[in-house]
Order: structure tokens, then sequence, then C-alpha cells
């Protein structure tokens, strides 16, 4: 099943090979549209789309490759959707695993993990068989962090520094809630920090963080006037924003995960600006910020020349410890169940 959308502009580059998991469901419908029209890897970069997903969602899926085509995107030289993994991860630049198995009622969050497992186990053996080793991989798919690492783990000649997991969508979310409470923009906002996993133990930190008001850069704790809304209801406000959102509507964040992941993938591609870091849950190593090694945590970090690097010498006081140890140790617990499953 091979669609080709045709081109009337012509580009210097050759196309790249973008993967997206999950393709007939909410997140990639409100996604690959931003990707095919450049907004991601680039204005002048071709994208040949692979869409992976489940044989039943198949015909779904054809009608998400007749409205790409109906979309008459320059960029967009060709859409493969398939349900086999030899064809979604073939000669990949960027792969985007969205798909997961998602909680069901009454199931124990172990058997969650271990299906999850099943699938990133295998995803992360055909990365490993037939993309390319230069391949950067997001996964989005939750337990993400987890299936991030288990991904990794399944696929040994890939550099783990080429995976991450998202927790940009956290982070999206704090840099808001506090240009709200400040009454600026969003982007007056800058190096907000997410650590540890995307879930709601994760700490979203602003001790580091700078608000521009009326033309001068300032502490967010110093801007917002309020320390206790910002160790308090702000932190709660964005580890269970997620669930808030499903409660309004009956259906988890779809928009803001979509432009979170595009944000991500194009920091990576393009770099983070001079003096602005970004969350990214990646692989700890070495121990930083006393983080547990072989984790996927996210960690503030800057990025040039599509390798991240987790900024250092942050200051860390008993508040933040505290939280951050708490989520690593849930990190912990999740790995230390996940990889039991490695073998099974």
């Amino acid at each position: 099943m091979v669609s080709r959308a045709a081109s009337s502009r012509p580009s210097k580059c050759d196309p790249i090979r973008v993967l997206v998991t999950g393709a007939a469901g909410q997140i990639a419908y409100s996604l690959l549209y931003s990707i095919a029209k450049g907004d991601v890897f680039g204005k002048d970069q071709p994208i040949i789309l692979l869409l992976l997903d489940i044989s039943p969602m198949l015909p779904v899926l054809d009608g998400v490759v007749m409205e790409l085509q109906d979309c008459a995107l320059p960029l967009l030289k060709e859409v493969v959707p398939t349900d086999k993994e030899e064809v979604a991860f073939k000669d990949l630049d960027a792969a985007i695993l969205v798909g997961s198995m998602p909680r069901k009622e009454g199931m124990e969050r172990k058997d969650l993990l271990k299906a999850n497992v099943s699938i990133f186990k295998s995803q992360g053996a055909a990365l490993d068989k037939y993309a390319k080793k230069t391949v950067k991989v997001l996964v989005v798919g939750n337990p993400a962090n987890t299936n991030c690492l288990i991904a990794a783990k399944s696929a040994p000649s890939i550099p783990k520094e080429n995976f991450s997991c998202l927790t940009r969508l956290d982070h999206n979310r704090a840099a808001s809630q506090v240009a709200m409470r400040v009454g600026v923009p969003t982007d007056n906002v800058k190096n907000v920090i997410i650590w540890g996993n995307h879930s709601s133990t994760q700490y979203p930190d602003v001790h580091h963080a700078k608000v521009t008001v009326s033309g001068t850069e300032m502490d967010v704790f110093d801007a917002v006037k309020d320390d206790e809304w910002l160790k308090g209801d702000f932190i709660s406000t964005v580890q269970q924003r997620g669930g808030a959102v499903i409660k309004a509507r009956k259906l988890s964040s779809a928009m803001s995960a979509a432009k979170a992941i595009c944000d991500h993938m194009r920091d990576i591609w393009f770099g983070t600006p001079e003096g602005h870091f970004v969350s990214m849950g990646v692989y700890s190593n070495g121990k930083p910020y006393s983080v547990p090694d072989d984790l996927i945590y996210s960690f503030p970090v800057v990025i040039k020349d599509k390798a991240w690097k987790i900024v250092t010498g942050l200051q860390i006081n008993d508040f933040s410890r505290e939280k951050m140890d708490a989520t690593a140790t849930e990190l912990v617990e999740e790995r230390d169940t996940a990889v039991s499953f490695l073998g099974a």
C-alpha cells in the first residue's frame, strides 16, 4: 500500500524518511500535517512519511493518507501506510513512536508495563535491524520514559543518545502556567525544567527559569511573587494537566501533544537558541544531578548539531532534591519491572 503525492516544487535536498506509529490515532492526526508541510524538519526538506498502525486500523489509515494527499503539500514526496515493521522502519532518519497500549479499566500497572515491553522490544529490534544508525527516536506512547528505555535496550547498535522521550508537553504546560500568572506571552518565559518521569511524580521546576516583564528579565519567583502557588498548585496543575484534559474532553491531549512533538523534534534537528534550555527524557549516564544511571529521565538539555547535552551546574535546593529523588525512585521501579519482562 504505497501512495505518492506529487510535488510541484523542486528541492535541493534528498527526502528524509520519517516514521509515525499509532498513525491512525488522534495525536498523529494532529501531528502529520505539521510534519508534512515543513514545520518540523525545515521548509525546504522533502519528506517520505511512513505510517505504522495495527492491521485493524489500516482502513482508517487509508483515510488519513487520502487527506494528506488532498492537502497538496509540495514537500510530501511519498506516504507509506503499513502494518509491517520491516516496511515502516527501513532506512529511517526519524522515528516518532506514538502508538502504545493504553491502560484499560481494571488493568494493573505491571500488566500495562508488560504489554508495552512487548511492543517496544519489537520496535527497538526493528530499529536495530532496518533503520539508519543515525536515526533519532522520540517515544511518546506511555509510559514514555520506560518504553523509551526498552526500545533503546532492544536496539544495541544504535547509540542510546539517539533515543529520547517526550516531556516537552509538560515543559510547555509549565511555561504557559507561569506566563498566564504573570500576564505575559509564553515566549517571554524560558528555562523551566521538567525533572524525571512523564507521570504524576514529575517535578516542574522554575527555580532556574526567567520571565521577561516590560522588557526586563527576572527570576520567575520574583515575577510571580507567590511562592506558595509556585511550590503548590503550580506543580500539581502541571502534574495533573493530562487528567484534567481527559476529564473535560473525554479524550486525552492530542493537539498540545502534537505541538510538543513538533517542538521536540525541531529542536533536535535545528538546536536550541543560545541561553535557552528545554526538557527532554534522555539516557542517564554518570549520575547527573545524582540521578541513577540507566534510566530515561527528563533533564534540562541544550542541543547543537543534533546532539543533546544535559545542562550542568544548576544549584538544587532541598525542596527540589526531594521531588527529583521521588520521581527517580518511581522510574527505577518501572525500569526493574519492565526489564524483568524483557526475557519473557
